[in-house]
């Protein structure tokens, strides 16, 4: 099932130029990337089953060790329980291991996508569940920072989800789910280093994998 980013080709009419450039000059600001080797590589799901329950209490974070550091995302909590339950699950089960962030878009909107292990952006898992925590249709609706699912239209989230490194505008589809409080700077330069063969939307010039999540009460 391909999750996909369906807002894509209409983001530049609503930015304009000066947004874009404000956005552009956002990433260019970064760190520089120190990112190990990895042997991580598209490759079929694990098969982890849906929680069947929310439990009694949410997951507060989530860790993503990459080869290029970890990223912290600090979850809305409330806000989007059965989201947080179901990718916390995935978490656990090792869905995430060794998996590439296989996306990157630098123009009109501003996200590093990741969650499929077979890296081709139409993998997931085999259950999909609703949407949570619809932000309101504004400008610069997915600030820096937001981490959204990513989806196929109404109800499809599955494990992907796309990291927003500068202020997006996009339609109000996309369950948000956490902010990242550390780690930023890596996505940030992950966007700096540009998408493979050139254009602004492709597989990240510079790989980045999710080595394992790990999350936290």
């Amino acid at each position: 099932m391909k999750r996909t980013l369906i807002a894509i080709l209409a983001i530049n009419v609503v930015l304009g130029p000066t947004a874009f450039a404000e956005a552009k000059g956002k990433a260019q600001n970064v760190i520089a990337l120190k990112c190990a080797p990895t042997k991580a590589t598209g490759h079929s799901p694990k098969d982890v089953a849906p929680a069947q329950k929310l439990p009694k209490k949410l997951v507060r974070t989530f860790t993503f060790e990459t080869n290029c550091g970890n990223i912290v995302v600090t979850t809305v909590g409330a806000k989007a329980p059965i989201t947080i339950t179901q990718l916390a699950t995935l978490a656990k089960g090792g869905y995430f291991n060794n998996s590439l962030c296989h996306r990157l878009t630098t123009q009109g909107l501003y996200v590093l996508q990741c969650g499929d292990p077979t890296a081709t952006g139409g993998g997931g898992p085999r259950f999909t569940y609703g949407d949570e925590n619809l932000p309101v249709a504004t400008i610069n609706n997915y600030p820096a920072g937001t981490v959204a699912m990513a989806n196929s239209g109404p109800g499809t989230n599955g494990s992907q989800f796309f990291l927003v490194f500068a202020d997006t505008t996009l339609g109000a589809n996309y369950t948000i789910w956490g902010t990242i409080t550390q780690g930023l700077d890596i996505v940030k330069a992950i966007a700096s280093a540009g998408v493979k063969g050139g254009g602004a939307d492709g597989t990240p010039n510079q790989t980045i994998a999710i080595t394992r999540v790990t999350v936290s009460n």
